[in-house]
């Protein structure tokens, strides 16, 4: 018999992209991203995705949390965890090691493990180590999963700001002075690589800034003034990095600039200037965070200048091979040149951030931005490209 004219059952709606959302994470900068994530999860839109808040503890454990974004903010001061959010203290999330599946599993100790649905697409909103700096993506990349930002070279480039100097001289754009002291010299020999700091600082002057080689959100970050405050300086850095990173400090104004991928190609925001904080000696963690001391955006700048913090903002974009989204930080110095200081490839998120703040002056809301970062880690595909 034949079945042309059976009736026929209505085809199913096609089901809407489901958004991983990654935070936490074993860096320094964890209750930041927790922070983030929580900016994220009530701007996404619920009706274009499904979305599944996973958070990573500091120590490494991948936890199923509760989507409730309210309760990932700054409270006293403090900032939240993904172990106050975790909805088991021992269950754990399991990304598929098979590009053929996309199935996420979460098991518990004792428990038959349970199928949480397949995941189209990821959000990684860590910053620092173990997340922003390559590992996670190499980890998306082998499961087949798109993810929203830079791959992995972008990623390890944008973190180590040794080699991000280096990337940046190469394409010719312009970095300050800075020495970079590795584990290895330090244990070999203190005494001379604390002196290579001295001399550095006898050739640009004090202060210096001292840093952790592959951290962000200014922590591990001490202005050293004089001889006085050097070891301790390179003390808290090493907390927080064993490859340390002394910069010479450049007068001039800071000016910051974010870079979203378009559809036809990467476009700058309008740039943002950071004036010094009246209660802190620089942009450091809490004035950034704790104390939101305020940008201005758009920066008083020229037309000109405008333009042109664009254009290198672009530029250092392409020349570390970015993807998704960046935040370029530079000063403009006394005679009128930009100098880079470095490029974030996940930067805050939170809606006080510069970044968001950026768009939003340059006519890209903050729900519009997490909604056009999604769709470009869905046009791409993942392994080489």
């Amino acid at each position: 018999m034949s079945t042309e004219n059976l009736p026929r059952s209505p085809e199913q709606p096609p089901r809407k992209p489901r958004v991983a959302v990654v935070f936490g994470g074993r860096s320094s900068e964890h209750g930041i991203s927790v922070v983030t994530a929580g900016a994220v999860l009530k701007a996404i839109d619920r009706t274009k995705y499904d979305v599944l808040p996973i958070g990573i503890t500091q120590d490494g454990r991948w936890a199923l949390t509760a989507d409730e974004p309210d309760r990932m903010a700054i409270s006293d001061r403090r900032t939240p965890s993904v172990d106050q959010l975790a909805e088991s203290a021992e269950g754990g999330v399991v990304l598929p090691v098979d590009p053929a599946s996309r199935e996420v599993v979460y098991s518990e100790p004792g428990s038959v493990p349970k199928a949480l649905g397949e995941v189209d697409v990821v959000f990684p909103v860590l910053h620092g180590p173990y997340g922003e700096d390559g590992t996670l993506q190499g980890l998306l990349e082998l499961s087949g999963v798109p993810y929203v930002g830079s791959g992995v070279l972008a990623s390890a480039v944008g973190q180590d700001k040794e080699y991000m100097k280096r990337v940046f001289t190469s394409f010719g754009l312009k970095v300050g002075p800075y020495v970079v002291i590795r584990p290895r010299e330090w244990e070999q020999d203190e005494a001379a690589a604390r002196k290579r700091i001295v001399d550095f600082a006898g050739e640009h002057g004090w202060p210096l800034f001292v840093k952790p080689a592959r951290a962000g959100s200014s922590i591990g970050i001490t202005k050293v003034d004089d001889l006085s405050g050097l070891d301790e300086a390179i003390a808290e850095a090493q907390r927080h990095d064993p490859k340390i990173l002394v910069e010479a400090a450049l007068t001039g104004r800071e000016i910051e600039c974010g870079v979203l991928e378009f559809e036809d190609g990467p476009r700058a925001s309008l740039p943002a200037e950071i004036p010094p904080p009246d209660t802190h000696a620089y942009y450091d963690f809490e004035a950034k965070y704790i104390d939101s001391t305020p940008g201005i955006v758009p920066a008083p700048l020229t037309g000109e200048e405008t333009e042109e913090v664009r254009r290198l903002a672009v530029e250092a974009f392409d020349a570390a091979s970015c993807e998704g989204l960046v935040r370029a930080d530079f000063f403009l110095t006394e005679d009128g040149e930009f100098v880079i200081n470095e490029i974030n490839t996940m930067p805050g998120f939170t809606p006080i951030s510069m970044y968001p703040q950026m768009w939003q002056a340059t006519g890209v809301s903050y729900p519009e931005l997490v909604d056009r970062l999604v769709q470009a880690a869905l046009r791409r595909p993942t392994g080489l490209r």
